[in-house]
Order: structure tokens, then sequence, then C-alpha cells
């Protein structure tokens, strides 16, 4: 993820992760740039990123380079749980947690369908209506995300909001 010495001629190899780093922290770049994590937080490489996420905001590779995050870029992790994150990572983000009882699959679609009504982009006056139409007819009349747990075999659970994308 952030690069590792090749043993045979002792070059270092940056990985993804470094070349993304250095590449939105480019002092020529001057756009806002967002780095976001996605994924199950391992313990090596969310500790990797606490100088990072530190005063320092320092990125610091195992061959020494160190590269500072400038002011336009901005990080976020989206993860399932911290489990294997230490206390020293986790202090050093701000978290907000959004369970799924409080952010279903419903207020999505409505704000998707109003932000088509407020913009006019390819949008039938009467889209809203239709739409909604047929999400009662075939979301909530039929349980569908009831009908979908019981009737196929996930290889991981997500939640409804996550199915409906």
């Amino acid at each position: 993820m952030y690069g590792v010495m090749n043993t045979v001629t002792g070059e270092w190899v940056p990985g993804v992760f470094s070349q993304i780093w250095k590449k939105c922290n480019d002092k020529k770049n001057k756009h806002t740039s967002w780095i976001t994590c996605d994924g199950p937080v391992d313990a090596i490489w969310i500790e990797n990123l606490n100088t990072v996420l530190d005063d320092n905001k320092i990125l610091t590779l195992a061959n020494a380079e160190r590269i500072p995050m400038t002011d336009n870029t901005k990080m976020v992790f989206e993860v399932e749980n911290l489990n294997n994150a230490s206390p020293a990572t986790v202090s050093r983000c701000g978290i907000v947690y959004v369970s799924e009882s409080d952010l279903n699959w419903e207020p999505l679609i409505e704000t998707w369908i109003k932000d088509r009504q407020e913009t006019k982009v390819y949008c039938n006056p009467e889209e809203g209506v239709w739409l909604n139409d047929m999400i009662e007819k075939y979301f909530i009349k039929l349980d569908l995300f009831i009908l979908l747990v019981k009737n196929f075999t996930y290889v991981m659970y997500s939640p409804p909001v996550l199915r409906i994308s």
C-alpha cells in the first residue's frame, strides 16, 4: 500500500497509496483533493497513517521519505467498525456514526427524486409521481428487501441502503 524495498535491486517501489498521496499533495496542485479510504480497518495500514492524522500531517514511508499534507488535501475513512484501530488512531479522527436504522434507502430515493425535479435535468414534471408509484408498488408492497434476504444468499452482509445502489 505504501511501498516496499525490492530485495533484488535494492530500489524502493512506491505503493498505490503513496503515489496517490504524492499526487494530491503536490504543491502545484491547486485543487482540493479528497482521499477516501473505504473498507475494513487493518491495524498495520491504519497505524502507518498516525503521523498523517496527528498535528504533523506528514506521511512517513519506510524508505525515510516524508511527504507533508497540504491544506487542500482532505481525508475521509468509510469503515464498518474500528475493532482493529488503536485508541491512538481513533483519538486522531473525527467520527460520524450513522446506524442502519437512521439512514435507510427511502431518504436517499426521496432526495434523488427531489434533486431531479429541482434541476429539471432530463426530467418530466410527472417523473416524481411515477417513481413514487413504482417504489410503492414494487418495493414497499412487495417487501422487496425482505424477499431478497429470504431468497438469496449474500457473500457479505450489506444494509438495504447499499443493496439499492
